[in-house]
Formats: C-alpha cells, sequence, structure tokens
C-alpha cells in the first residue's frame, strides 16, 4: 500500500506507507517525505544530464543542433554519428530542458540555449562548468580515502578536463566583468593600467584572465605565473596565438615566488585553493609598489551557513569538497580555506598578512572582488 503524496510533478512522489512497527518510533511527515524524494529524483536527473552535456559538447551536437532544427537521423547525419544514439541523447536533453522539441521527433536549440552551450562570449555560457565539474568527480574513489586520512589533493593530479573548463567556465565573467565593472571597482587602477603598470596575474591557470587584460590595456605588461606547467604551456601558446607576446609572459612558480615589484598583483578564483594563503598574500603585498594594489576575486560565499543555503551556494560547496578543500589540504600548512571562507575571514586574512586597507570593492553573481593596499 502507498500514498501519493503531491501532484504527479518531481517535487512529490508516492510514498510508501510506513510500516506499522516504526511509526510510534519516529513520526514521519510524509508530504515532507515526498516531496524530499521528488528533489532526489530531480537530482539524480541531473546528475546524469551533467556528463551528457559534456559528451554533447565533445561531438559537437550543440553546435549541430545550432545550425537549425532537426530529428535525430538529421542531426547524426550533420555531426557525423550514429543515429541511434543522437535519439537517446536528444531525448534526455529535452527532459533536462537543455534543447525543445518541436513534436514528431524534431528538435531545436532556442536563441537562449544557444547562448548557454554555443557562446564562448556570452555571460550565460556555462559548457565549461559541465566539462570541470564532470572532471572533479572523477575523483571520488581516492576523496573517499581522504575523508579518512585528511589528507589533500592538488590541483594537478585531477583529469585534464578540469583545467580546460575552468578556464571555460570563468573566461565568460573575465570577458565580460573584469575590464568593464571589476576594474573600475577598484581605485585608480583603470587610469594606472591605461597609462602603462607592470601587473601579476597569480595563479593564472591557462591565462584566460592575463589575455583579456592584456587585450584592454596594451600600454601594460603582464605576468602570468601558475605552479603547474601544462597549464603554463597552454597559455604561453593562447597568447602567442592571439598576438599577444610583446607584452604577455607566463612562468611557472607557486603564488610565494613573486619576482620583482608590481603594480598591481591579481588573483582570479584561487587563493582559497592554495594551502597557504596568509603566505601568498604576505608574497604580494612585498611585491607590490608603494601605490599598488592586489585585486583578489574570489568565489561568493557570506559569512554565516544561512548565506550558503541557495542554488549558487550549493554549487560552491560542493565544488569546495571535491576541489577546493583537498587543494588547500594538499601541502603544508594544509590551511584548506575552501571556496565558502565568506568576506569576514576573507578580509581578516589580508589584515593578517600585513595589508592596512582591505575592502570589498564589488560583486558579481559568482564572485566578490576584494581591493587590498598596503
Amino acid at each position: 500500500m502507498s500514498q501519493v503524496v503531491g501532484s504527479a510533478s518531481t517535487d512529490a512522489v508516492a510514498v510508501p506507507a510506513p510500516r506499522q512497527d516504526r511509526v510510534e518510533s519516529r513520526m514521519v511527515d510524509e508530504e515532507r517525505l515526498g516531496v524530499l524524494l521528488g528533489q532526489v529524483v530531480s537530482d539524480l536527473g541531473a546528475v546524469m544530464a551533467v556528463p551528457l552535456v559534456l559528451l554533447g559538447d565533445r561531438v559537437g551536437l550543440f553546435e549541430s543542433l545550432a545550425q537549425g532544427a532537426a530529428t535525430a537521423s538529421e542531426l547524426a547525419e550533420r555531426a557525423h554519428l550514429s543515429d541511434r544514439y543522437v535519439q537517446e541523447w536528444l531525448l534526455a536533453m529535452a527532459a533536462s530542458g537543455y534543447i525543445d522539441h518541436l513534436g514528431n521527433g524534431t528538435y531545436v536549440l532556442s536563441p537562449e540555449q544557444f547562448e548557454m552551450f554555443c557562446n564562448p562570449d556570452s555571460p550565460a555560457y556555462v559548457a565549461g562548468g559541465f566539462q570541470a565539474m564532470t572532471a572533479a568527480t572523477r575523483s571520488l574513489d581516492r576523496l573517499t580515502e581522504t575523508f579518512r586520512t585528511g589528507d589533500g589533493i592538488g590541483w594537478h593530479e585531477h583529469h585534464a578536463d578540469l583545467f580546460t573548463g575552468t578556464e571555460r567556465f570563468f573566461r565568460p565573467s573575465y570577458v565580460n566583468l573584469l575590464t568593464s565593472t571589476w576594474i573600475p571597482a577598484v581605485q585608480g587602477l583603470q587610469q594606472r593600467l591605461e597609462e602603462g603598470a607592470r601587473v601579476a596575474d597569480v595563479g593564472c591557470g591557462l591565462g584566460a584572465s592575463t589575455r583579456v587584460l592584456a587585450e584592454a590595456y596594451p600600454a601594460s605588461t603582464f605576468v602570468g605565473s601558475d605552479y603547474h606547467q601544462a597549464s603554463i604551456e597552454l597559455a604561453r601558446t593562447r597568447a602567442a596565438e592571439a598576438g599577444l607576446a610583446d607584452r604577455v609572459t607566463f612562468q611557472v612558480a607557486g603564488a610565494q615566488d613573486l619576482d620583482g615589484q608590481y603594480d598591481a598583483i591579481m588573483m582570479f578564483d584561487c587563493l582559497h585553493d592554495m594551502p597557504d594563503p596568509l603566505s601568498a598574500l604576505q608574497a604580494a603585498r612585498r611585491a607590490l609598489t608603494s601605490e599598488g594594489c592586489v585585486v583578489l576575486v574570489e568565489p561568493l560565499s557570506g559569512d554565516s551557513i544561512e548565506d550558503t543555503l541557495n542554488p549558487v551556494g550549493r554549487l560552491f560547496a560542493a565544488a569546495s569538497v571535491f576541489l577546493c578543500l583537498p587543494s588547500g589540504l594538499s601541502a603544508e600548512p594544509r590551511t584548506g580555506l575552501g571556496n565558502q571562507a565568506g568576506p569576514a575571514r576573507t578580509l581578516a586574512l589580508a589584515a593578517e598578512a600585513g595589508f592596512t586597507t582591505a575592502r570589498e570593492a564589488t560583486r558579481a553573481p559568482f564572485n566578490i572582488v576584494y581591493e587590498l593596499r598596503p
């Protein structure tokens, strides 16, 4: 015997009647249980959809569908794929709302869906997030062991999709917000960059942020650094292809290894991943000119648990378990900051590093931008 709780949507499902011998010891709110089970059904569907989005991205299905409405057979012919697999993939994507079904087995990519999956310059572009998060979950077996030992997992130890996916995920924010909103929010920085400044991009990864800055401020010179050799090699290649080699250089170096003096030091979405964020900030302070500043961009977070109980907080907290926290515990002193440290802790860390001025300059949908001065 079972009872149907709520409607026939994913927010409620049929719940078996509880065994009578358990009712007295633990009273179950059947309506609440039905809603929770509905959420689980939705979440499990999302878990399966995420790698399927990556698969479609890899084999060009989104790009092919962007050419116009198509049946499975027509799309398979465009993309040179098996029509039976494409048929099932289309069904899964339509059920997820990532493509639209027009009827009679014909599917189409709406303008909004195109922005999400096919336009890498759009602020709504999310394909990289699917790539990065799928890569993150590949560490599950090892992560299980770290829960027992307390050890970490270095950023460099993850699947290669993480590095490319992370750049693809963050690049739209850099393209759309870095020079238009973030830089102007830092006092005097835009003028300094326009006149000509020496800038360090610490933890630059594949160099997307460095290239965006270099393209916008041709009078300035930029040094990107990251401890991950493979990322730096890709960064050098992409800068050369973009014609920026005259004002951009990349080096394999840790955050504590800044060489020379800089008018501005940038850290984009990386401080919380570092095992020793305090030393990184101290090194940045030592490397600043007297009028220089650090622009610290960190994931959106709050100072209380309640601040995290929302969709963005859910995504970031989960990503922190898989990626950020293990990275922060991968070497001494194993600070383990995590990506939900919050403004209060972040600003306190800056003060401990010796910055006399540390403030929140602006916010974005996924980030907080801090301005630090010696």
